[in-house]
């Protein structure tokens, strides 16, 4: 028998029975869709992971001080300031894995334009904080050598700030702000930045050369740090250098003997962004696997019903092959059946996946990524579970014989 022929008669047997088709294929449609929505939102997780560690400034290490051990108190890194300006100044000139260096000192103070105010966090920092973090202004400049060396009183805002002082759309370069009972003059406006992995937005901050932050906002220690160094390496490749060379500059620095403990601690962003990454990609595998669990329901719930239909047509299949029929023309025609029903189901599938992963997307904010390769997978994976559970019943009845066939009430 022709393949067209039998895909005729298979469609034939389809829409007798309407009902039944439709809730066999249901199965297979769940299935698909569940594959390729919990892989395109696995897969969207992670692009959110790499975007937001990318806004976070590429290549960057975080120097943080030492920490407390005193009278029975203890405290982890960042509660003692144990490094010193000059630790700073020689780790961006004297280290070459490392291409820049900044410091980092903060404070919550309210910020008063002419008509509103916000208490955001002040940030004091020089101009390499930007080259590190890798940030540019949306309007006006950022923050000079100049303003820096001269302690200047000038500011640049973050996009949040903004749209609380002056309004979403609104250019404030050149006008004046209080920071407490300080004057500072707008020098220009953050691109915006998003948040954090850990939830901070960094469009709500504010940043002023940090001398002046030492001058008139906080005293600060004296040759101590009163916050944390970033520090960003010249390459991706080259961070893990850079962390060894900055802890031997440090130890060398603060004559800590070998064998001694660190009276500071570097962090490599690139390790928590791989693993995060890791941990996505695992979850992904694990939701795809769960969902692959329905796409087999779905193929047994084709086994089931293509047995019921040898049952029901036992008779009609008696009396094709009394007619000539073969054996492989009766199994051909109820694997195709199967199989239409597991492409039906498949294609159907895709385009429910699509959606639930768009509006999935649209929810938690993430991008959208869907890839053509496990659209395919999918449902070329239906089409097996089709043509692999349509089998059994499919010989089942290609077996059958003849004169017991048409006996068959």
């Amino acid at each position: 028998m022709r393949r067209r022929e039998t895909l005729r008669i298979a469609l034939g047997a389809l829409r007798r029975n309407r009902l039944r088709t439709v809730l066999t294929v249901m199965g297979v449609v769940i299935g698909t869709a569940s594959v390729l929505a919990m892989v395109a939102i696995g897969t969207g997780a992670r692009a959110r992971v790499a975007a937001t560690f990318e806004a976070m400034g590429t290549h960057m290490l975080i120097v943080l001080p030492g920490s407390i051990q005193a009278g029975g108190l203890q405290g982890g890194f960042g509660t003692e300031a144990t490094i010193t300006w000059g630790d700073v100044a020689a780790m961006a000139t004297q280290l070459p894995s490392v291409q820049a260096a900044a410091p980092v000192l903060r404070t919550s103070r309210n910020v008063q334009s002419e008509s509103d105010n916000w208490t955001t966090l002040v940030v004091g920092t020089t101009p390499a904080y930007f080259v590190i973090r890798d940030w540019r202004p949306r309007l006006g400049r950022l923050l000079d050598e100049s303003d820096e060396s001269s302690g200047a009183k000038v500011v640049v805002l973050g996009q949040r700030v903004v749209e609380r002082l002056f309004g979403a759309h609104a250019d404030p370069v050149g006008q004046r702000v209080r920071i407490g009972r300080i004057p500072f003059v707008i020098a220009g406006v953050l691109a915006e930045k998003g948040q954090s992995p850990m939830g901070q937005d960094w469009d709500d901050m504010v940043f002023v050369p940090g001398s002046t932050f030492r001058a008139k906002m906080q005293a600060g220690l004296g040759q101590f740090v009163d916050g944390v160094v970033l520090l960003r390496a010249v390459a991706a490749d080259q961070t893990t250098r850079s962390r060894s060379q900055v802890e031997s500059l440090l130890r060398e620095r603060h004559r800590i003997a070998p064998g001694g403990d660190d009276d500071f601690s570097v962090r490599d962003l690139s390790e928590i962004a791989t693993a995060q990454r890791q941990g996505a990609r695992v979850l992904t595998l694990l939701l795809a696997s769960i969902a692959a669990v329905s796409l087999l329901v779905g193929g047994i719930g084709i086994t089931n019903i293509m047995l019921v239909s040898v049952t029901e047509r036992t008779r009609e299949v008696g009396v094709r092959m009394a007619v000539g029929a073969r054996g492989r023309d009766i199994q051909g025609q109820f694997v195709a059946e199967a199989l239409v029903l597991a492409l039906a189901g498949g294609v159907a599938g895709l385009l429910l996946g699509v959606l639930a992963a768009w509006l999935m997307a649209r929810a938690f904010h993430w991008p959208l990524v869907l890839q053509p390769m496990v659209a395919l997978a999918a449902l070329g994976f239906s089409a097996v579970v089709g043509v692999g559970f349509g089998i059994y019943p499919a010989r089942r009845a290609a077996r059958l014989d003849p004169i017991e066939a048409l006996r068959f009430e």
